[in-house]
């Protein structure tokens, strides 16, 4: 299979990035900012682990690291870190993430792409997947249903309006700031203080 020629396709880990803080995903995506922090050196050392590619069996199952993928109907491009091939046809993505599970659905919305992206390659439905969790080192399998797919197709189409604005949104300042890398570059209570100031301030009156 070729991968289709699409014009400035969306990575995969955007819409994980832009449901977790679009702001955030501005920065990475749009302006080209990255950090690292402890978090992310974790999550790179796992990734590197899973990110090679490779072929085995494991008690009949094929699991293919590495998996390249796309979308021509939703223009997303990414890889799975592993995509299991069961003996009845049934495809099973897993996503590695190096910590306990965290609140909100980023995650899942990212493994649920990655679904969306192997129905539309593979031409048959894949209802479910996992995200591994290192902390730990466990599955935790998630459906991916009507809700979960539209949330995916929300962000595909949030995620390019970001991009074609090549705006930085507004920031949050909340709990989601402590462990993102890149709150020293963000600096969401100053950005606040001067949005607020800006705001606030007075109108000139015309002369």
């Amino acid at each position: 299979m070729a991968v289709p020629d699409a014009a400035d396709p969306i990575p995969i880990s955007a819409l994980q990035h832009f449901a977790y803080c679009p702001r955030q995903c501005a920065l990475i995506h749009v302006e080209r900012e990255w950090a690292d922090n402890l978090h992310t050196q974790q999550g790179q050392c796992l990734h590197e682990r899973v990110n090679k590619p490779a072929t085995q069996q494991v008690e009949g199952v094929r699991v293919e690291r590495a998996v390249p993928l796309w979308s021509e109907r939703l223009q997303l491009v990414g890889v799975a870190d592993v995509v299991e091939f069961h003996a009845d046809g049934t495809l099973f993505p897993v996503e590695y993430k190096k910590g306990p599970r965290r609140p909100g659905r980023h995650d899942d919305i990212q493994l649920c792409a990655q679904a969306l992206c192997l129905e539309e390659m593979f031409g048959k439905a894949v209802p479910r997947g996992a995200v591994f969790h290192g902390a730990s080192r466990r599955r935790r399998e998630v459906a991916f249903t009507p809700e979960l797919r539209a949330q995916v197709e929300a962000a595909a189409a949030a995620v390019r309006q970001l991009l074609d604005a090549r705006r930085l949104p507004p920031p949050v300042n909340d709990e989601r700031c402590d462990a993102c890398s890149l709150k020293p570059r963000c600096l969401p209570a100053v950005a606040i203080e001067r949005r607020a100031d800006w705001l606030f301030r007075p109108l000139a009156r015309e002369p």
